[in-house]
């Protein structure tokens, strides 16, 4: 009788097993990296080349391996770490010595050099596909090198899943970075292609390896936090303010015993303490480190070991939103109001938003100026001129009565709360959103530039020179054309700096360093090699948010009228592009049956 039920052969078990821990070389990255870690290793380089593709280097100067050890680091399923089930439970490293590299070893080329302390000599093993092709003792200093070429090479239906060496690149710096902010006493180094990116000297202290890694302008906006909440549990790190969100997650990181994890616990506990103090789909930059006894968490219910599971989750849940709103309450800050104001506790006026260039006040009043002359041209009918608003430059030009549309033959009545603009149709009652009616105007108007070639730009007076993060700054190496096109005007400033010398003229510049990182943090995100239609209008989308009319914000009756004749001329105009709506109709029969008349 024939079997349907086969054995696997052993490299086809190796390359499955390769599937679950090497995604991309980033993965390779994080593994190597952990090793060494994990290995007492104080100074760490990574050389990468073609993003990871063709070449990824790791040496370390931990304690290395001696012969026998080398060879076994290369089986399955062999570790250094665990001896029993307990061990399993109560971890307090990394991994596992050696339980990945047979995985990277099965679908690349791996040279593996290593020496112990105790030697004199160190072993070099070369294996090709997860086969050891060659062996030999080798002189070179106590440590780890670890030599990963042509990725997936034996299996190019995953190889052809990678991307651009720049998208490749970018996830490689966040796991280094990740790491590098865990091990502050460490030193680390990333090179591509020969050229440095990452150069983070060994740090006393947290602060000290955030500035180097994510900027030294961002310290200023971040709070430190040290919480004990006794039963093994304690929470310390860095917390910003909430005027220095960002659009996409990927300034929230958060460790568990000093390992990088994306927990959805915790990852709601933190947007739980931020709850009423950022705009909706804004999210804090955080890094915070939790301490627990290893044996109350477990880290295994993952293959890269992002997630994992805690035996008391609601305990770690509460004591994580209880220290960070209490870290917050003296910081000036209280919930958003209807209407997007900030409020500080002292009644103090809220924070001046992020200006552009390092003299804010001068750029104020020639920005000011500037938008007098605006204001002064396109609404010559108002009686005195005032400042509009919102960035956009709402159009005034009049329309001949036969060339009115549905929204602009509307009676205005007038506004209620300064958000929502009254309007009668006859005998029916109109409601407009003004903040989603100026949304669909201002995504439509970027559209359709973009759509022509380039959506119209405007020079700043003084570049604003911005510093990303390495993730953030490579996504927009590898997509200047595009951001070009949306109207930005960036240069390479040195490191992971940028000049920002424009920005779209449909905006303003005020906002213009929060909007490049909201823009960097999207494109990061896709890591796609080019703008798809759904992604660009995401940006675009965000763009338009960054330049609206807000909610709580008086109009005068000039500009209420632009506002309706710049909505009969788009598309979709009844809902803004998150699909909210921006009118809504009450009939005078609805009106009266309210009121019980009729």
């Amino acid at each position: 009788m024939k079997h349907s039920i086969q054995i696997l052969p052993e490299h086809l078990c190796n390359k499955i097993a390769a599937g679950e821990v090497v995604e991309r070389p980033a993965s390779v990255v994080k593994e190597l990296l952990e090793n060494s870690l994990d290995a007492g290793a104080r100074e760490i380089r990574v050389e990468v080349d073609g993003g990871g593709k063709r070449l990824v280097r790791v040496v370390d100067d931990g304690m290395g391996m001696g012969q026998d050890d080398a060879f076994l680091c290369l089986e399955r399923h062999a570790t250094s770490k665990i001896r029993s089930d307990d061990d399993l439970f109560s971890l307090r490293t990394l991994g596992f010595r050696g339980e990945a590299l047979p995985s990277i070893a099965a679908v690349s080329r791996l040279t593996l050099r290593s020496r112990s302390a105790e030697s004199l000599e160190g072993w070099e093993i070369y294996a090709e596909g997860g086969t050891v092709k060659r062996a030999g003792e080798v002189g070179i200093p106590v440590g780890t090198t670890i030599e990963v070429r042509d990725l997936f090479f034996n299996t190019p239906a995953r190889r052809k899943f990678l991307r651009r060496d720049e998208t490749e690149i970018g996830h490689i710096a966040d796991i280094v970075t990740r790491l590098a902010l865990a091990h502050p006493e460490v030193q680390f180094s990333l090179v591509h292609n020969g050229r440095p990116l990452i150069e983070a000297y060994r740090q006393t202290r947290l602060s000290e390896r955030v500035g180097a890694l994510l900027g030294r302008p961002l310290l200023g906006d971040l709070i430190p936090l040290e919480r004990d909440g006794g039963e093994g549990l304690r929470l310390h790190g860095l917390v910003g303010h909430p005027g220095v969100s960002r659009s996409t997650t990927g300034a929230v990181y958060t460790f568990i015993n000093g390992r990088y994890i994306r927990d959805r616990v915790v990852q709601h506990a933190l947007l739980e303490g931020y709850r009423n103090l950022l705009e909706k789909g804004r999210y804090p930059v955080v890094i915070l480190f939790l301490e627990i006894d290893p044996a109350l968490v477990d880290v295994n219910v993952h293959p890269t070991k992002h997630e994992v599971r805690f035996q008391d989750q609601k305990l770690v849940h509460d004591f994580i939103v209880v220290a960070v709103r209490d870290i917050l309450r003296p910081s000036g800050w209280l919930p958003v109001r209807e209407g997007g104001d900030k409020t500080s506790l002292a009644g103090s006026p809220p924070l001046p938003p992020l200006t552009v260039g390092s003299s804010p006040a001068p750029l104020e009043r020639i920005q000011d100026s500037l938008q007098a002359y605006a204001r002064t041209s396109a609404f010559s009918s108002a009686a005195e001129p005032r400042r509009l608003p919102g960035p956009f430059r709402i159009s005034a030009s009049p329309q001949a009565p036969e060339e009115k549309g549905f929204f602009s033959s509307l009676e205005i009545l007038g506004q209620y709360r300064r958000s929502y603009v009254l309007c009668q149709d006859g005998d029916d009652l109109i409601l407009i959103d003004q903040h989603a009616a100026h949304e669909r105007i201002g995504f439509e108007r970027l559209k359709s530039q973009y759509s022509q070639g380039r959506v119209e730009g405007q020079s700043l007076l003084f570049p604003a020179i911005i510093e990303l993060d390495f993730r953030e700054s490579a996504a927009l190496a590898g997509h200047l054309d595009d951001l070009a096109r949306l109207g930005f005007d960036l240069e390479p400033f040195g490191g992971n700096a940028w000049a920002l010398k424009g920005v779209p003229r449909i905006l303003s510049d005020g906002a213009a360093e929060r909007l490049v990182r909201d823009v960097a943090g999207e494109v990061a995100a896709l890591g796609k090699s080019g703008l798809v239609e759904e992604a660009l209008d995401n940006i675009l989308i965000l763009m338009a948010c960054h330049g609206m009319l807000r909610a709580n914000q008086s109009l005068a009756h000039p500009e209420i009228e632009a506002l309706l004749r710049d909505l009969d001329q788009v598309d979709f105009s009844a809902h803004c592009p998150h699909g909210r709506p921006v009118m809504k109709r009450m009939t005078l029969g609805e009106i009266e049956r309210m009121f019980k008349r009729g």
